[in-house]
C-alpha cells in the first residue's frame, strides 16, 4: 500500500525537534556554562556582536571575566532556585569595558540538560516607561470572580493583556479532545482580521509542539523574519547532542511555523499557554503586524497573569465537576435504591426510566438480561439493540464501550447510525451477555474554520502552512454530543455498585435455597411417609368394601348399595391421589440418570399408550421432527406423559381436536412444547398450574388428582430448565419446557 503523501508530512512536521533547534532568536545572545567552573561550553554565534570576539574564541574561557568587575556572577546564581526549570532574572549586568556593548543586559539563568543555560538580552526603555505592572495585574485578579462565564473570564484576559503588551490583536482559544482551538475571547485594533468564534485544527500545533507549550507557558517571537544565530559547538559537550532549549526564552523556532505567521500577516507574536490540572487547556495569542519587543517585566506580568487565569479555570472546572459528580452519584443511589427493592436490575431500573435518561444525559437506553431487552425512551429497533450486544459481547473482555460516531466506530451495523449517532454501554455479568446501553441523536452542525483545515504537502514532502484564514464552513453529521469523562466515570461506578446488587441477592438466594432445600427435603420425608403409611389402610378399605358387596349385597337396600359403590370410588381415588403423592415426593429423592434420549421415540410411544383414552374420537395430530436431549428419560417420559394426557383430556369437549407437538433450539436450551385446541384457562390463574393439588377445572368435568404439573416442575427444574404456560378460556393451551444443551444437574 503506497504511503499517503500528506500522512507523510504531517508525521515528518510532528517529529520536527523543536526542542533541540541549535539556534537561537538575535535580540540576545546565549553561554552555555560548566556551573562548577563558569567556563564556557558554548556560545551563540551573534555574540560578537555584543563582546567583540567570536563564539569560537570564548570557548574554555571563565565568564566572570568577561563581565563588569562589579558583578557577582557566583553570588547571583545563588539566588537561583535549586530546583528551578524556568529562566530566573538573576540579576542586570554590563560586559568588560572594551566590549562593543556597554548597554545594561538583563541575565536569565536556568539548569537544564546537564549544563548552566544563561540568556542575556538589553535592558529596554519601554520597560522602564511602563513601570510596575503590579496595579493591572492586581486590578485583573481582584475581579476574576465576578466573570460569570469562560468567555467572559478569557474576554477580560485578553483585553489585561492586550493592554499590558500593546500587540495588535490578542486572542485566546480552547482545545477540545482532539486538539482542535476554538477561539473563545477576541480584542483586537482596527485593521486586524478577527477570528473570534472561528476554528483552528489541531494540525497547527504538532504533538510535541503541544507538549512544548504545556511545560514552558510562555514563547515570544520578536521578528517572524529573523535570522537565527546557531549554537557553537552544536552539540552540548555534557550530552554529546543537541543542546535541549525547551525552556530557554531565546530559542529560535521552527521554519514551518514561521511561515505559518508571515502567511497570516503577523510579524510578531507572544503565546501564553493556559494549562489546566496538567493538560493544555488553551493559548493567548498575540499578534502584532510589524516586529515587536516584549521586554522581561511585560513578560513576567503577562506570564503571572495567564497562570493565574489557569488557576481560576481549573478552580471553576473543579467546582462545575464536583457539582456534576454530585448530581451523578444522586443518580446512581436512585437507581440502587430502586433496584435493592425490586426482584432484578431490570425491573430496578425500569421503575425510574427518566432518572436512567438523566444520568447519562441520554435520549434512550436499553437494559439487556437474559433473553430480554428491554427499551427506555428514543432507541434503535429491539433487533438492532441485540445486534449491537453480539458485537460489544463478541469484542472480548472489554467492559465499557462508548462512541460519539456509531457508523464510524461500530463495524458491521451501518442501520445502527440511523437511529443513534452516540452510544454508552457497559457489561453488568462477568458471565451473562447482560449489558446496560445508552443512546444519543445525531448532532449535525457546522463548524467555521480560520481556513481550510486540510493542508498540502511541499515538493520536499515538508508540510506548507495554508495561505488563507478567512472563514470556511464545514457540516459535520454522524456525531453526537461527546460522552463525559464524568459520565464514563460515573458509569464505571454504577457497574461496581450493581454487581455488588447482583452478587447480594445471590447470596440472599443461595441462603434461601439452602433453606428452601432443607424445607423441600423435610416435606418429601413427611409426604413420602404419610403416603406409604397410607396405602394400606385404603387398600383395606376398596378390599373390605368390596368384599362387603358381595357377601351381603343381596341384603343391602339400593341406598346402601349406592352408598358402599361411593366408599368404593372414594377409596380408589384416595389410593390414586397416594400413590401420585408418593411418586411426586420420590422425585426430588432420586438420582438423575442423564442419557441421550431420542424424543420422537418417547413420543410415539406415549401416544400409543393413551390411543384407548381416545379411541372414537377425532384427534388431528401435528408432531415436528423432535430433536434428542441430554435428560433421564424415565423422568421425561414422565414429564411428555403428562402433557399429552392433558391435551387429549382437555380437548375432548372438540369435534375436532388439535394437539400439536414440537421443538424450537436456543442458544443454551432446546424448548420443547405442547398445544391443544381444548377448554384452555384464564392467565389470571396461570401461577397456581404447576401448584400440588391445584385445580382450574372441576373434578367432575375433568378427572385427576391435581399433582401432574406440579411432577412437571420438579423434574424439569431437577434438569435446570424452565416451565410456562399460555392460555386463553375455550381457545386452547400450550405448555413448555426447555432442557439445557450442557446440563449441570447430576
Amino acid at each position: 500500500m503506497t504511503p499517503n503523501p500528506l500522512d507523510q508530512a504531517i508525521e515528518r512536521c510532528a517529529e520536527e525537534p523543536i526542542q533541540v533547534p541549535g539556534s537561537i532568536q538575535p535580540q540576545g545572545f546565549l553561554l552555555v556554562l560548566d556551573e562548577h567552573d563558569l567556563r564556557i561550553l558554548q556560545a551563540s554565534e551573534n555574540i560578537d556582536q555584543w563582546l567583540g570576539m567570536s563564539a569560537s574564541e570564548l570557548l574554555g574561557q571563565a565568564l566572570p571575566t568577561l563581565l563588569d568587575s562589579s558583578f557577582d556572577l557566583r553570588g547571583q546564581l545563588g539566588r537561583l532556585p535549586v530546583d528551578e526549570v524556568f529562566p530566573f532574572h538573576i540579576g542586570d549586568v554590563r560586559l568588560h569595558k572594551a566590549a562593543p556593548c556597554q548597554a545594561t543586559l538583563r541575565v536569565l539563568a536556568h539548569r537544564h540538560d546537564q549544563v548552566l543555560i544563561l540568556e542575556f538580552e538589553t535592558c529596554r526603555e519601554t520597560d522602564a516607561q511602563q513601570g510596575d505592572y503590579y496595579p493591572l495585574v492586581r486590578a485583573f485578579i481582584s475581579t476574576l470572580h465576578q466573570a460569570t462565564s469562560i468567555e467572559e473570564l478569557l474576554q477580560r484576559s485578553v483585553r489585561q493583556i492586550k493592554r499590558i503588551t500593546g500587540f495588535g490583536r490578542v486572542k485566546a482559544y480552547r482545545f477540545d479532545a482532539q486538539g482542535t482551538g476554538t477561539v473563545l475571547a477576541e480584542d483586537a485594533a482596527p485593521g486586524y482580521p478577527r477570528y473570534l468564534g472561528l476554528c483552528f485544527p489541531a494540525s497547527d500545533i504538532p504533538r510535541q509542539a503541544r507538549e512544548l507549550y504545556r511545560i514552558n507557558r510562555i514563547r515570544v517571537i520578536e521578528d517572524a523574519d529573523y535570522q537565527p544565530s546557531p549554537l557553537l559547538p552544536a552539540a552540548n559537550p555534557r550530552t554529546g547532542k543537541a543542546l535541549d532549549m525547551s525552556f530557554a526564552a531565546l530559542r529560535s523556532v521552527s521554519p514551518v511555523h514561521l511561515q505559518y505567521m508571515r502567511n497570516m500577516g503577523t510579524q510578531a507574536s507572544m503565546s501564553l499557554s493556559i494549562v489546566v490540572d496538567g493538560r493544555l487547556w488553551g493559548l493567548i495569542s498575540c499578534h502584532h503586524d510589524q516586529p515587536r519587543a516584549v521586554g522581561l517585566q511585560t513578560r513576567t506580568a503577562c506570564e503571572l497573569l495567564a497562570n493565574v487565569l489557569s488557576l481560576q479555570i481549573e478552580a471553576d472546572e473543579k467546582h462545575a465537576s464536583t457539582r456534576r459528580l454530585l448530581e451523578l452519584r444522586q443518580h446512581i443511589v436512585r437507581m440502587l435504591a430502586s433496584m435493592a427493592d425490586h426482584d432484578s436490575v431490570s425491573a430496578g431500573l425500569l421503575a425510574l426510566p427518566e432518572v436512567m435518561l438523566q444520568f447519562a444525559g441520554a435520549s434512550g437506553a436499553a437494559i439487556i438480561s437474559a433473553e430480554r431487552c428491554d427499551l427506555i425512551g428514543k432507541t434503535p429497533p429491539a433487533a438492532q439493540v441485540n445486534a449491537l450486544v453480539h458485537w460489544l459481547a463478541e469484542r472480548g473482555d472489554e467492559t465499557l464501550f462508548h462512541t460519539d460516531n456509531a457508523r464510524r466506530d461500530v463495524e458491521g451495523l451501518p442501520e445502527l447510525a440511523e437511529h443513534a449517532a452516540g452510544v454508552l454501554a457497559v457489561a453488568i455479568s462477568q458471565l451473562h451477555s447482560h449489558y446496560l446501553l445508552w443512546f444519543r441523536p445525531e448532532q449535525a452542525h457546522t463548524v467555521n474554520w480560520a481556513g481550510r483545515p486540510d493542508k498540502q504537502p511541499g515538493p520536499l514532502g515538508n508540510l506548507n502552512p495554508r495561505h488563507s484564514f478567512d472563514c470556511w464552513q464545514q457540516e459535520v453529521r454522524d456525531f453526537s454530543a461527546a460522552w463525559d469523562p464524568l459520565i464514563i466515570e460515573g458509569v464505571t461506578e454504577l457497574r461496581g455498585a450493581v454487581l455488588g446488587i447482583v452478587l447480594r441477592k445471590a447470596e440472599e438466594l443461595a441462603q434461601l435455597a439452602g433453606e428452601l432445600k432443607r424445607s423441600n427435603q423435610e416435606l418429601e420425608a413427611f409426604s413420602y411417609s404419610v403416603s406409604h403409611d397410607l396405602r394400606a389402610p385404603l387398600r383395606h378399605i376398596a378390599g373390605y368394601s368390596e368384599l362387603l358387596g358381595e357377601i351381603e349385597g343381596g341384603q343391602l337396600s339400593e341406598r346402601g348399595k349406592r352408598f358402599l359403590g361411593h366408599i368404593e370410588e372414594a377409596a380408589q381415588f384416595a389410593g390414586t391421589l397416594v400413590d401420585n403423592l408418593l411418586n411426586f415426593s420420590q422425585m426430588g429423592r432420586s438420582a438423575l440418570r442423564l442419557c441421550d434420549v431420542d424424543l420422537n421415540a418417547l413420543v410415539e410411544m406415549i401416544r400409543t399408550e393413551l390411543a384407548p383414552d381416545y379411541a372414537g374420537r377425532t384427534i388431528s395430530w401435528a408432531v415436528a421432527p423432535l430433536p434428542k436431549v441430554i435428560a433421564d428419560p424415565a423422568f421425561i417420559n414422565m414429564v411428555l406423559h403428562n402433557l399429552i394426557a392433558n391435551a387429549i383430556k382437555y380437548s375432548r369437549g372438540r369435534e375436532s381436536a388439535h394437539i400439536e407437538i414440537g421443538a424450537v433450539r436456543h442458544r443454551h436450551e432446546t424448548e420443547v412444547y405442547v398445544r391443544d385446541n381444548g377448554v384452555g384457562f384464564d392467565m389470571a390463574y396461570v401461577d397456581k398450574l404447576f401448584g400440588v393439588f391445584q385445580r382450574l377445572h372441576r373434578m367432575e368435568e375433568f378427572e385427576g388428582t391435581g399433582i401432574g404439573l406440579a411432577s412437571v416442575r420438579r423434574i424439569i427444574e431437577r434438569h435446570d430448565g424452565r416451565v410456562w404456560a399460555n392460555g386463553q378460556p375455550d381457545q386452547g393451551a400450550s405448555f413448555h419446557f426447555t432442557l439445557p444443551h450442557q446440563p449441570t444437574t447430576a
